[in-house]
């Protein structure tokens, strides 16, 4: 009477796996485009810091300004960041895992028929005990009206 109701969500587990992994490629999106505009603000930092205010105009490792390495470094994480986002997540991402999943679960499903069949095989258990049987995996039914044969 003074409970809370119990909030029963309207979504069903499938639903709410589609919701959260919509949910989690929009945030690396998100994170990418954010480290794309941080990389844009810091390259030109880098550039202003080197040629308009001057700082270690005298660096230059293999003949290029030190700026131009800082750049071309962060660049590299950068596209990293991107493949990771953009094709890393597509091909293996909670899609390809559940696609591995059912082809592993069927494979072994396949295997434990083949095991089966050789099993019914190589030790065949006499018609009599079958019928007394319910279902296939269940032991046979001891009928005190009918002796067991051994």
């Amino acid at each position: 009477m003074f409970s809370k109701k119990k909030n029963t969500s309207k979504l069903d587990a499938d639903q709410r796996e589609l919701y959260e992994n919509a949910r989690r490629r929009t945030l690396q999106k998100k994170r990418l485009f954010l480290h794309f505009v941080i990389f844009l603000v810091g390259a030109v930092l880098l550039i202003i810091l080197n040629v308009v205010i001057g700082f270690r105009e005298e660096f230059m490792p293999l003949g290029y300004n030190w700026f131009v390495w800082a750049i071309l470094l962060w660049t590299f994480f950068f596209l990293i960041h991107a493949v990771n986002v953009f094709i890393t997540s597509s091909f293996m991402g909670k899609e390809w895992e559940q696609r591995q999943m059912e082809k592993l679960v069927r494979k072994q499903k396949e295997r434990i028929a083949e095991l089966e069949k050789k099993a019914e095989r190589e030790y065949p258990i006499p018609q009599e005990r079958r019928t007394d049987r319910k279902d296939p995996g269940t032991p046979p039914i001891n009928n005190p009206n009918k002796p067991l044969n051994h």
